[in-house]
């Protein structure tokens, strides 16, 4: 059904004139309030109260999809974040987590504090759902209800938001992490209330290393303290987890142990993990891909110059640099590793200027990739970086990469003895 349809239903109903509903409609529609919640809204504005419409009857969670309408459900609560927004130009403070029955779970957010928290069994009635990052999710607005269960559910998922960097993931919400600050940067920014400066660098623990940004720029966030951070925010920033923490993040000092190592992995789990930040794999070298060895960049934005145009900055001056795009196959899946000018002059075993020269002798800016995929293909690498993927493909920018010190026999001895047990 179009807007034009809904208009034309709610002010029949009401007897109210349909121009003047519809655009009450598009004007909560223009910020993204769901249509049933939109009607909801609109039907109390002229007096229509909540009616109208059936009450939904009560679902599993399981069955709820993005085109579900409203619902009611009885579910436990996971998790409870709180986060302030600016919508239809105030700010306004939204509670999101997720919610669980026994058979399954899903995110929501609540547009008023309906005093849950994280442990409670409740009876939500008439909440709306709408679709986020191709998901359902759960909308909590003014015609919703929610009464607390005296008997608690039993769910099979933990409540509480305490996670290992390693196992948060983007949209994760009302989470509590305890981890060191390894690297920080403060910085100023343009926020929506003007200039805010803001804390941003790396934070670490025994199973993982994730970018963080502190929005509020907490004294106690300092290099090298050691955080107990209750109800953050996770968020996708350059294809990777991102914590962020905000006005309502509660920071405490904790005893936390940082590993050296990254987390290792095989290829098909780093790539389906959507985006790593810190992790290392093992792998063969396929292919050295195009645009390895010798390249040109554009001395404006650092992209790579091709005839000496710029996609963004049109003819310029091009800067040569070096570099290397191997296809790393492990058996599970492949990834591409980008190697920059420092170690892809360790796997040349030349400078810049050395390759410069042998493209000079050679006539030929090739043979210094060739050169490269002579050393590379067909042999066994352990690469460490930040894993990102897109609609191009899965992408390792590597921090560290080192010929393969496993040994093969032990390896196959281990995966005979798995296979036999």
């Amino acid at each position: 059904m179009d807007i034009d349809a809904h208009a034309e239903e709610l002010a029949s109903a009401l007897g109210e004139d349909t121009a003047e509903v519809k655009r009450d409609l598009e004007n909560l529609l223009e910020y993204s309030v769901p249509i049933d919640e939109a009607k909801q809204s609109v039907r109390r504005k002229y007096g229509g109260g909540g009616g109208g419409d059936a009450a939904p009857s009560s679902v599993d969670i399981a069955e709820i999809t993005p085109d579900s309408g409203n619902v009611t459900v009885t579910a436990r609560v996971l998790t409870v974040g709180r986060r302030s927004i600016r919508y239809q130009g105030d700010d306004t403070v939204i509670r999101e987590g997720e919610l669980a029955d026994e058979t399954g779970r899903l995110s929501y957010t609540a547009w008023q504090d309906f005093g849950f928290e994280a442990g409670d069994t409740v009876a939500i009635g008439n909440a709306s759902v709408r679709e986020w990052e191709g998901d359902p999710e759960l909308n909590l607005g003014e015609s919703s209800s929610v009464a607390m269960e005296q008997e608690p559910l039993d769910v099979p998922y933990d409540v509480g938001g305490d996670r290992d960097l390693v196992d948060l993931a983007a949209g994760d919400r009302g989470r509590t992490v305890e981890a060191k600050v390894l690297e920080l940067e403060q910085r100023t920014i343009d926020g929506r209330d003007g200039e805010t400066t803001i804390h941003s660098g790396v934070i670490g623990d025994e199973t993982a290393r994730l970018p963080f940004t502190d929005w509020q720029a907490r004294e106690e966030v300092v290099e090298g303290a050691e955080l107990r951070m209750e109800d953050v925010y996770v968020r996708e920033f350059r294809g990777v987890p991102s914590v962020n923490l905000t006005e309502f993040t509660e920071v405490s000092p904790a005893s936390v142990e940082v590993s050296d190592e990254a987390p290792r992995v095989s290829i098909e789990e780093a790539v389906t993990s959507g985006g790593m930040y810190d992790v290392e794999v093992l792998g063969n070298v396929l292919e050295v891909r195009d645009g390895s060895g010798l390249i040109e960049r554009c001395p404006e934005c650092g992209r790579l110059v091709q005839n000496g145009q710029c996609r963004s900055h049109g003819q310029v001056e091009p800067e040569d640099d070096l570099r290397v795009k191997a296809i790393l196959d492990d058996g599970t899946a492949t990834v591409t590793a980008i190697l920059d000018s420092e170690l892809t002059e360790e796997i040349y075993g030349g400078t810049l200027e050395e390759a410069l020269d042998a493209a000079r002798d050679a006539m030929s800016r090739e043979v210094v990739a060739d050169e490269i995929a002579e050393k590379l293909v067909g042999r066994e690498y352990r690469v460490r970086g930040h894993l990102s993927v897109d609609e191009y493909g899965a992408n390792l920018d590597a921090s560290e990469f080192a010929a393969s010190g496993d040994d093969p026999a032990a390896r196959a001895a281990d995966l005979l003895s798995e296979v036999g047990a």
